[in-house]
């Protein structure tokens, strides 16, 4: 088995568990460590090294308390597990400083706690600002942690005369090197008991002793190459550019810096012990001194200013929440001199076991071989493109399984430079050969990097487009001149974007391979903060692909019309696969793809029916099948929500296919454009100026009918309506502004309560809108709870669905509060999970956690 693009290595590490000879291959140097570190080490040592990590990395962390402890002193009111800074500018009328704050909670719920912002005290003004904590409902009372920002919507309030300050000036501010941190809360803990406090002296002066400290030792760090100083490459986030982080160290506080910085002295300290101890057993001190350095990682994604306080689940986050470098207002700084090191060395210890347990043959595995225990296979872990499997044999390999990279779904060489600039000075001393460059390899990375052509304007997106297609269509064709003839190549896909579909479908086919068969697999977690939007995938699709025989000479040219009623009937035989098997949303479009893709492989190439712009027969995109399965897909569903064949107006349609498929208010415009299509030939233009949507920065969101009043789209005074959503929208505006009495009595003045074409509108959208809670009953989705009312009272005929509640930690991304992005995750926008405050439980390798590969591939160490 090989996977060519295999990221954090949950496919060779199966395949090893299946005693498989495995070959990982991964371009990305951090990912590729990450592969050693967590497949091929623990296939080779086992349980046995167990000892050996724990024993050296006391030994590491022990020094590093020992030079840290001073920096972090204790406090007589619990452990300090936490610091919570803001980033501050000047304000520009009064000079003082201003903390960038989206809003003031500590933690919600049963036991609020929130910070209070002072600018006077006992009657005169400060000249610094000064915080109190309250807690409790009462102490609360009045208080509004919200309302009190002093950050909304990339500008800022001053407190200290009400005034906004433009979000140019916070940028040029920035990036003239003068914004700044300030302490403003301290997470302390009691036994199993958390609490906060406000900052004190102590807790400031340790602040500035680590600054001094730091700034004594620069020039020898500098002299040494402690400390990263390579600069942020301009690429596809600019925002750590704009807000003053021109270098990778500037992602630090100074007394971050100070920690980290230690470890990498304290590490090469380490290696000549290690490799003294183990002289005759190399590879053993290179395993010891791998895993070691994998607690680097952890430690720097969850202590950075990107690793902001997570409210919610009273934790700090990683870094890499979401897979992107957003500007964070706020942060959380882990205790650097007792908790940081010893709970990522903790982390290391628990995920190896569990790894490499897995992995070593137990009683169930010697029952079914026999006495003896299987011998572990062999695993080879190689760093190269996989467009040039040099090494690898033609024919050799029986089957290939690759999750590839999704299209422009994550940067990953972008994101991983965070990882390697630090990693390049600590594990570049073990694996010399993964860390040689200055930084990770973005020219031959396959992902639709707009970046890479920003030269060449408008047409980067495009261009950028054609080049992930060309790669992965290079790694494809490579792909098949390794395996074997009978043998089988397993593509997993869980991109929803069609975009990405068409640049997948038309590299396999271009490689040469037919797609025999096609299955959705549930792989996303139900609970994942990054797969909480309601319109995201939550199935993968397994493409299940062989090499396609060359067609003979004489065989006939095929046009899209000969296999379109195959293709038609294929897409109708997998929506009805895909429903018995629960899947729904997005996922019942994706599990149409496949066999779209399959029916188009077994008559490849086939030419479009229509011609090019040359005038002569042109080849058929994939994407051209994908909107036929689309197609099909909205009259099916449609019939479904209807309960006949029957269509209603295109516009209506759109509307109802939008809340079914996606389940979310806004979705990608490109979606939309394909959906409309499909629906009657719309365009989102259409839609615009029918006030179904808006749209806005690559996104289309559906208005609600309070909404669409301006433009006539809602009219109450109105007895006949062009379109069938305009009276149901019109309906539910009534009984949501006047009520259900007043609704009644206009729906019976335009007769539409016995109106049978009305009344499958108001049940098909019933069925399509998110029926789905908060916690304390509210609804998420405001129409969803009109409808019911409505619905319930007046049209006692028409079923209803089950409401769904969701849970807490999955609101606030799901469903924002405000739908605006003005609070800590104001460019967040896929946040994700986080992680405790002095440990926890995702006991993992990677810097990012959690058991998700391309988890382990995003967040890179």
């Amino acid at each position: 088995m090989i996977d060519p693009t295999a990221g954090g290595g949950s496919i060779p590490f199966e395949a090893l568990r299946y005693g498989l000879p495995t070959q990982a291959n991964e371009l990305n140097p951090v990912a590729s460590a990450v592969l050693h570190a967590g497949v091929r080490i623990p296939s080779t040592n086992g349980l046995g090294l167990l000892g050996d990590l724990k024993r050296w990395g006391e030994h590491l962390t022990k020094d590093l308390v020992d030079r840290l402890s001073a920096y972090f002193p204790s406090s007589s009111d619990g452990d300090v597990a936490t610091f919570m800074y803001a980033r501050t500018v000047a304000c520009p009328r009064t000079g003082k400083t201003v903390p960038l704050v989206g809003d003031w909670w500590l933690r919600k719920g049963d036991k609020p706690v929130a910070v209070r912002l002072l600018t006077r005290r006992d009657g005169a003004e400060l000249d610094e600002p000064a915080f109190e904590i309250l807690e409790g409902r009462g102490a609360l009372e009045g208080y509004d942690p919200k309302a009190a920002a002093t950050w909304s919507r990339g500008k800022a309030v001053s407190p200290w005369d009400g005034q906004v300050i433009d979000g140019d000036y916070i940028r040029a501010e920035a990036q003239a090197g003068r914004m700044g941190d300030l302490l403003y809360a301290v997470a302390v803990r009691v036994g199993r008991t958390r609490g906060f406090r406000a900052p004190n002296d102590t807790d400031r002066e340790a602040v500035a002793a680590a600054e001094n400290e730091l700034e004594r030792l620069l020039p020898g760090w500098e002299a040494e190459d402690v400390l990263p100083d390579e600069p942020v490459p301009p690429g596809n986030d600019e925002r750590p550019h704009l807000y003053g982080m021109p270098r990778w160290r500037d992602m630090f506080t100074p007394r971050q810096l100070l920690v980290h910085g230690c470890f990498v002295e304290e590490y090469r300290k380490l290696i000549p012990q290690v490799r003294k101890a183990y002289a005759d057993d190399p590879d053993r001190a290179a395993a010891v001194l791998t895993l070691l350095a994998m607690i680097s990682g952890k430690a720097l994604a969850y202590n950075s200013r990107q690793s902001r306080w997570d409210q919610s689940r009273q934790k700090i986050a990683s870094t890499f929440d979401i897979h992107a470098f957003p500007f964070k207002k706020t942060f959380g700084e882990f205790e650097g001199g007792r908790e940081l090191y010893p709970w990522c060395l903790s982390q290391m210890l628990d995920a190896y076991k569990g790894i490499a347990g897995l992995i070593d043959p137990g009683p169930q595995q010697t029952a079914y071989h026999g006495e003896r225990p299987p011998p572990r296979p062999e695993v080879t872990v190689t760093n190269v493109n996989a467009a040039n499997l040099a090494d690898v044999a033609d024919g050799s390999i029986t089957l290939v399984c690759i999750d590839p990279p999704y299209y422009d779904n994550v940067q990953y060489a972008e994101l991983s430079d965070y990882f390697y600039v630090w990693h390049k000075r600590t594990l570049g001393r073990v694996l010399p050969d993964l860390f040689a460059a200055p930084l990770t390899n973005k020219a031959d990375e396959a992902v639709k990097n707009k970046a890479r052509f920003a030269a060449v304007g408008h047409r980067a997106e495009s261009m950028a487009h054609d080049d992930y297609t060309l790669k992965m269509a290079a790694i494809f064709s490579e792909c098949r001149r390794v395996l074997r003839p009978d043998g089988v190549m397993c593509v997993m896909f869980t991109h929803k974007a069609a975009g990405a579909w068409n640049a997948l479908g038309t590299a396999l086919l271009d490689a040469g391979f037919s797609i025999e068969t096609s299955w959705p697999v549930r792989t996303e977690s139900q609970n994942s903060l990054h797969q909480a939007r309601q319109n995201s995938a939550n199935s993968t699709i397994f493409l299940v692909c062989r090499k396609r025989p060359g067609r003979t000479g004489d065989a006939a040219v095929r046009y899209l019309g000969d296999i379109e009623p195959e293709l038609r009937d294929a897409v109708a035989v997998a929506l009805q696969q895909a429903r018995r098997n629960g899947l729904s949303g997005v996922d019942l479009l994706l599990a149409t793809y496949g066999p779209a893709l399959s029916v188009l492989s077994r008559s490849w190439p086939v030419h479009s029916t229509e011609a090019g712009e040359d005038g002569r027969s042109r080849r058929l995109e994939p994407e051209e099948a994908l909107d036929i399965a689309r197609s099909e897909v909205t009259c099916l569903v449609l019939a479904r929500l209807v309960g006949s064949q029957a269509h209603f107006d295109p516009v209506t349609d759109f509307t109802i296919l939008a809340w079914e498929i996606f389940g979310a208010r806004t979705f990608p415009y490109d979606d939309a454009r394909r959906l409309a299509y499909a629906t009657g030939g719309l365009d989102v233009r259409d839609l615009q100026s029918q006030r179904i949507v808006s749209a806005s920065g690559g996104k289309v969101t559906l208005l609600a009918p309070d909404e669409r009043r301006r433009g006539g789209g809602v009219d109450r005074a109105a007895f006949t309506f062009a379109r069938q959503i305009d009276a149901v929208h019109t309906a539910m505006y009534v009984a949501a502004a006047d009520g259900l009495g007043t609704a009644k009595a206009w729906l019976d003045e335009r007769g539409l309560r016995g109106d049978a074409d009305f009344k499958r509108c108001l049940g098909a959208l019933a069925q399509a809108l998110p029926n789905t809670r908060r916690p304390d009953g509210s609804w998420n989705v405001a129409e969803a709870q009109v409808m019911r009312s409505l619905v319930s009272t007046h049209f006692g005929d028409i079923a209803l669905p089950s409401s769904v509640a969701i849970p807490d930690e999955q609101q606030a991304i799901a469903f924002p509060d405000d739908g605006g992005p003005d609070n800590d995750l104001s460019e967040d926008r896929d946040p994700g999970g986080g992680e405790p405050v002095g440990g926890g439980a995702d006991n993992d390798l990677a810097a990012g956690g959690g058991s998700d590969h391309r988890r382990l591939r995003n967040s890179g160490a």
